[in-house]
């Protein structure tokens, strides 16, 4: 079954190892083949974007999905699991996840766990920020 992609006006989308760019129009794909990594642009992260932890397990994946040789990418993937897993434990559950997908070779799904991992340290950041905040709020009071 071919899968159906529309691109918006000047889209990227990542088919196998080629970057296709939409002209100023939108365009309509139909993509069938067996096993090929596409990645939409909105998918897409590169080194510079990818600023935490979670982002960078994402990146490690990403690379895996679109590499020829997934393993060449492992020791970076397992270096920054030890990474994150002392300073975030409570990310274990999605890393076990990504783990087991990586392991069954479905590194498609091993991305959408890996963001996952990325919401969940978005909502560790923003409930450390928020409480962060009240603290000084409370600071400010009893000064």
């Amino acid at each position: 079954m071919a899968l159906k992609v529309e691109l918006k006006p000047n889209e990227r989308i990542i088919i196998g190892s080629c970057v296709v760019t939409n002209t100023d129009q939108r365009a309509r794909l139909l993509i069938d083949g067996d096993k090929i990594p596409i990645l939409r642009e909105k998918d897409i992260l590169t080194p510079e974007t990818a600023d935490t932890p979670a982002k960078l397990i994402y990146l490690a994946v990403q690379l895996m999905y679109l590499s020829p040789d997934p393993m060449a990418h492992h020791p970076t993937y397992f270096s920054l699991v030890r990474d994150i897993i002392t300073a975030m434990p409570s990310g274990w559950p999605f890393i076990e996840g990504i783990n087991n997908h990586i392991l069954n070779g479905d590194l498609y799904h091993a991305l959408k766990e890996s963001k996952r991992l990325i919401a969940h340290e978005e909502a560790l950041l923003e409930s450390a920020r928020k409480l962060g905040a009240s603290v000084q709020q409370n600071e400010r009071k009893s000064a």
